[in-house]
């Protein structure tokens, strides 16, 4: 699964040759034809309302795939300048900042590492992932492969 480059329409398309979905009960439960059906397998990008529906029908979380893209590829936050003046805010009070290593991000990683296409580092670097973390996921799940 490549996250950095999310084509929801191929994803929806291949859940629903994984589930053996009957192209008319897709039809009657969004209430258009196949035609219609067809574009949203070939459409890049759908409306939250249409992704929701096939959320719902194919009991599957699309919005977890832009989720996980988010965690790989989004920018850490950084601290606001201030109107005021131009010294950086700090917050009020420690914020606890948790990411959610879901089983499809934590199996990317180890791809990553064991194909040999990231070292360590790179993937510390690249995706802020804690040196403890990955260690624990390496130890942890390189045990469970073999």
């Amino acid at each position: 699964m490549n996250y950095k480059k999310i084509h929801i329409g191929k994803l929806i398309d291949l859940k629903v040759m994984e589930s053996g979905l009957k192209t008319s009960h897709i039809c009657r439960f969004f209430k258009c034809d196949m035609n219609e059906i067809n574009k949203m397998y070939e459409a890049e990008t759908l409306d939250a309302e249409i992704l929701l529906s096939w959320c719902k029908l194919l009991k599957y979380d699309f919005f977890r795939v832009y989720t996980q893209h988010l965690i790989l590829y989004s920018p850490k936050a950084k601290a606001r300048l201030s109107s005021e003046d131009d010294e950086v805010k700090k917050p009020a009070r420690t914020e606890l900042h948790k990411n959610l290593y879901t089983v499809e991000i934590i199996a990317f990683i180890m791809e990553k590492i064991s194909s040999g296409e990231m070292t360590k580092l790179q993937i510390i670097n690249r995706y802020g992932i804690p040196k403890t973390t990955l260690y624990k996921w390496i130890s942890k799940y390189e045990s469970t492969e073999a």
